[in-house]
C-alpha cells in the first residue's frame, strides 16, 4: 500500500513539474536568450511598469529572449513562462556600456538608509536630479547619488537607461526638443556639475539652439538659454511652435484682470488684459508661458499657471474681491493662501523618531487658519485632508483668488542630525518684506533658533505672482527638535508666530 502511494506521488511530480513557472524563484534560468540579467535580483512584472504586480524574480546571469519592448520595459520570454522586465537592469551582447538612472521627479526625495519609511535619511534628491541605479526592493529602488547609497521609493523616480551607442544628429538636422521625464534639470553650462538654472517638465517641447555631445541647448525664454541633458528627451525636426500648438490649440483664462505681457517674463510690460473665461489661440509656447493670438491681432504672453489648455475647459470664474475698511490689527477684506506641504502620496520628510511631514504641516495650518479667520481674513487652504495636491495647482489657487499673502509650511530634514532651527524662504524680490515679518513674529514665539530669511529656489516661491514664502519649522532629522515639534503646545506658538508676523506685515502696509 505504501509502495502504491509513493509510486503515485513520483508520477504526479513528474507529470506537473513542465507547468511550473519558470519566474517563480531565484533559480537559474535554462533559455539562452540574448538578454542578460546584470542586477543581482530583477522583478518579473505583468505589465511594463514598476506599478504592475511582480509575477516573480530573475537572478543576475540568467538569459532570457526579448520578445517585445515598451519604452524602457522588455517583454521577455524564458521556455514557456514569459513578463516584463525593467531594461536597464540588462545587458544584451548588442549593447555599449549603459549607464542605469533614476531620475527624480519631486523636489527633496529622501534616500534612505533602508527600504522603508522608518529608516533614516542619508541625502535628499530634487526634481531632475539623477541618480545610479543599482536595483529594485518591493515598492523601493536602490540608488548611488552623489557618492551616498540609499534607497528612494519608487513611486517619485522615472527611471532609465542611457546609451552612447547612437551618435548624436547634427544641430541643423532637428529643430526642437520634448521632454521625456517627469522632471528635468536645465543647466548653465552642458556639464552635470554646473549651476542648476530652472527645471522642465514631461510634454514640455522646446527649440533647440545648439548641440554638444550628449546635451542640447534649449531656449527657455526671449532672453534666456540652458543646457539639458538628451537621453532625457526627444529631438525632433518638427519645430517648438508646430509641437505647442498640436498640444493646446486655445488656453482659457482662469482669473479675471490677468495680464498679457508683450515678453514671456513677469517683468516686461502689460499689453492687455484677459477675463476669466475668454479663450485665446495659442501661436507658440516659450518655457512656462504661452504666446497668444489677441481679438485685435494682436500678440502677446500669457503664463502657462493662469490658464487652462484646451478648447472645452472649463473657466474657473472668480469673485471680485471687494475693498473692505481695515483697521490695524485686523486683517478684514484680506485673502490668505495656507499651503500645507505635501499630502496623499507625497509624505515628505521622515523624522529620526517617525514622524510624517505631512502630518505636521497640515495640523500647523489648521491653528493658524483659527488665527487668521478671527482677525478676519479669508483663508483658503490648498488640501484640508490627507491628498495629494500638484505643486502646479497649489500656485494656481494663490492666483485665481489673487491672495493678498501665500504661506507653505513645512518641516526640514537633512543628513546631519545635529542641524537644527527655522529658516523662512522668499524668492523674488516682492515676497522679501513678507518673509522678514513672518521670521520675525517666529522669532517672538519659538524656543528653536533663527536660520534667518533666505532666497529659495521652490516651485510655489518661483511662479508665484503673490507675496509668498516658505517657512521650515524646525528639523526632523535632530532627535531632540523633532520631539519639540511634536508638541501640540510648539504648533500653537507656531501659528501664533506666523500669525503675529503676518498682522505685522499688513499693520505696516496702512501706513504706506
Amino acid at each position: 500500500m505504501n509502495r502504491k502511494w509513493l509510486t503515485a506521488i513520483i508520477l504526479f511530480f513528474l507529470l506537473t513539474a513542465n507547468c511550473l513557472p519558470i519566474f517563480g524563484g531565484h533559480s537559474a534560468v535554462a533559455e539562452t536568450g540574448g538578454t542578460e540579467i546584470n542586477a543581482s535580483t530583477v522583478n518579473v512584472r505583468t505589465g511594463p511598469g514598476l506599478s504592475y504586480s511582480v509575477s516573480g524574480s530573475l537572478a543576475k546571469g540568467d538569459k532570457v529572449t526579448v520578445t517585445g519592448q515598451e519604452g524602457d520595459w522588455l517583454e521577455v520570454q524564458a521556455g514557456d513562462a514569459s513578463g516584463w522586465i525593467a531594461s536597464w537592469l540588462t545587458s544584451s551582447s548588442s549593447d555599449n556600456a549603459a549607464a542605469q538612472k533614476a531620475v527624480s521627479s519631486v523636489d527633496r526625495l529622501n534616500v534612505r538608509a533602508q527600504p522603508e519609511l522608518s529608516a533614516s535619511v542619508l541625502t535628499q534628491m530634487n526634481a531632475g536630479d539623477q541618480a545610479e541605479l543599482i536595483g529594485e526592493t518591493g515598492d523601493w529602488v536602490e540608488v548611488e547619488f552623489r557618492n551616498t547609497r540609499g534607497f528612494v521609493s519608487k513611486q517619485y523616480i522615472t527611471a532609465t537607461k542611457t546609451s552612447t551607442e547612437n551618435p548624436a544628429p547634427a544641430a541643423n538636422d532637428v529643430s526642437s526638443f520634448e521632454i521625456a521625464v517627469s522632471a528635468l534639470n536645465v543647466r548653465k553650462k552642458a556639464d552635470l556639475s554646473s549651476d542648476k538654472i530652472a527645471t522642465v517638465h514631461q510634454g514640455e517641447v522646446y527649440s533647440v539652439q545648439s548641440l554638444q555631445g550628449n546635451w542640447v541647448e534649449i531656449r527657455l525664454s526671449a532672453d534666456a538659454t540652458g543646457w539639458v541633458y538628451a537621453f532625457y528627451g526627444h529631438l525632433s525636426d518638427k519645430s517648438a511652435k508646430s509641437a505647442a500648438s498640436a498640444a493646446a490649440e486655445t488656453v482659457t483664462v482662469l482669473t479675471a484682470g490677468t495680464n498679457l505681457r508683450s515678453e514671456p517674463s513677469t517683468a516686461s510690460g502689460v499689453v492687455s488684459r484677459a477675463d476669466a473665461g475668454d479663450q485665446l489661440t495659442v501661436i507658440d509656447k516659450q518655457g512656462d508661458w504661452y504666446q497668444v493670438a489677441l481679438p485685435d491681432g494682436q500678440e502677446a504672453f500669457i503664463a502657462t499657471w493662469v490658464v487652462t489648455a484646451g478648447e472645452t475647459a472649463i473657466a474657473q470664474k472668480t469673485t471680485e474681491k471687494k475693498e473692505a475698511s481695515r483697521k490695524a490689527g485686523t486683517l478684514n477684506g484680506l485673502t490668505i493662501v495656507l499651503d500645507p506641504g505635501h499630502g496623499g502620496r507625497d509624505g515628505g520628510t521622515v523624522g529620526v523618531r517617525g514622524t510624517t511631514e505631512k502630518d505636521l504641516t497640515l495640523k500647523t495650518a489648521e491653528a493658524l487658519s483659527h488665527y487668521l479667520r478671527s482677525a478676519g481674513a479669508e483663508v483658503i487652504m490648498t488640501r484640508q485632508s490627507d491628498v495629494y495636491v500638484d505643486l502646479r495647482k497649489r500656485v494656481s489657487d494663490g492666483h485665481q483668488v489673487a491672495a493678498d499673502a501665500f504661506i507653505s509650511i513645512h518641516y526640514d530634514a537633512i543628513a546631519d542630525n545635529s542641524v537644527h532651527g527655522f529658516t523662512t524662504y522668499f524668492m523674488h524680490s516682492y515676497q522679501q518684506q513678507l518673509g522678514e515679518y513672518v521670521n520675525a513674529g517666529l522669532e517672538g514665539k519659538l524656543s528653536l533658533d533663527s536660520r534667518g530669511v533666505r532666497n529659495g529656489n521652490y516651485l510655489v516661491l518661483r511662479e508665484n505672482q503673490q507675496p509668498a514664502i516658505l517657512v521650515e519649522l524646525g528639523y526632523l532629522s535632530n532627535f531632540n527638535e523633532e520631539r519639540i515639534v511634536t508638541t501640540s503646545q510648539f504648533r500653537d506658538q507656531a501659528a501664533l508666530g506666523l500669525y503675529t508676523g503676518i498682522i505685522n506685515y499688513f499693520d505696516a502696509q496702512l501706513g504706506q
